[in-house]
């Protein structure tokens, strides 16, 4: 596998670059822009210029860009569902522009809404953003933790999404501190064959194209969102490494998102480097 962590850009891309490869990534994850914000800024093609040759430079690759946390494609509010929308289709310009082959949303919340209506509207608003996006990049749907009326909670339901909507460019992401709070024992051997057995009949393992790395604290299947540092939670070593041992995930990219500091950063990426020497060592 690739395996990277999401770096902050505030300090600039430079800055990003040299942190990521100072902690042996060989992979990248960033906000292309205000993750908290519906304000579409203009696309900054020399930016994303310079982004994108530091990255070939320090042998960064794949990028991914996470968009920002304010989208709910199963919104029933027109706004909201309008706005969420335009900055899907803003990232997967950035993404164009700037040689990042992924792009990864969340699909948001059903609420108070007729699930089979939201997922009619998550269906079109990935349908809609996918019209026009260019051939080098992948929209990846992230799977949730299935808190409340969240969609995406089930290798399920995310199946479904593919099938539907149909287009080869559309895909997933696997987070594992989220498919732990769904309820998928994912922290033994045997635990991590049931989950990769499941994808691969529900989603096909061709779809996937990403998996976050993130431990948890939360008990299994609370539905609950809490990353945690790489084996010092429920998933624990023995999870990753399995994970990391099948001989058919090793085609793919895992992103860290472990809370912290830079040195945090730096624990986290030497400890899955260290699991994935030993599981390749087995």
């Amino acid at each position: 596998m690739k395996i990277g962590m999401h770096v902050r850009v505030g300090g600039g891309y430079a800055a990003a670059i040299a942190h990521a490869k100072s902690i042996g990534c060989s992979a990248i994850q960033i906000f292309s822009t205000n993750p908290r914000s519906y304000r579409i800024p203009a696309v900054d093609a020399p930016g994303l210029d310079e982004f994108a040759k530091l990255r070939e430079d320090a042998g960064l690759d794949p990028c991914v860009s996470h968009t920002p946390y304010l989208i709910n494609l199963a919104s029933d509010d027109p706004k909201i569902y309008k706005g969420s929308l335009g900055l899907l289709q803003n990232d997967l310009r950035i993404a164009s522009r700037g040689r990042i082959r992924y792009v990864n949303t969340h699909l948001g919340s059903y609420g108070k809404r007729d699930r089979k209506e939201g997922f009619t509207a998550i269906c079109r608003a990935l349908e809609a953003a996918l019209e026009t996006v260019e051939p080098n990049v992948f929209l990846v749907m992230e799977n949730s933790a299935g808190a409340g009326s969240l969609a995406g909670g089930t290798l399920e339901e995310l199946g479904r999404i593919v099938e539907t909507v149909d287009h080869p460019q559309l895909g997933v992401c696997l987070d594992t501190a989220h498919a732990w709070a769904a309820g998928y024992e994912i922290n033994s051997a045997a635990g991590v064959d049931r989950f990769v057995s499941e994808a691969a009949q529900c989603i096909g393992l061709d779809r996937i194209h990403l998996f976050h790395f993130n431990d948890t604290e939360v008990p299994l299947g609370a539905n609950r969102d809490r990353h945690w540092h790489i084996g010092e939670g429920n998933i624990g070593f023995e999870g990753f490494r399995a994970l990391l041992a099948r001989p058919e995930l090793h085609e793919k990219t895992a992103i860290l998102e472990t809370p912290g500091t830079d040195s945090d950063d730096e624990r986290n990426m030497q400890t899955i480097l260290a699991i994935a020497r030993g599981a390749a060592a087995a």
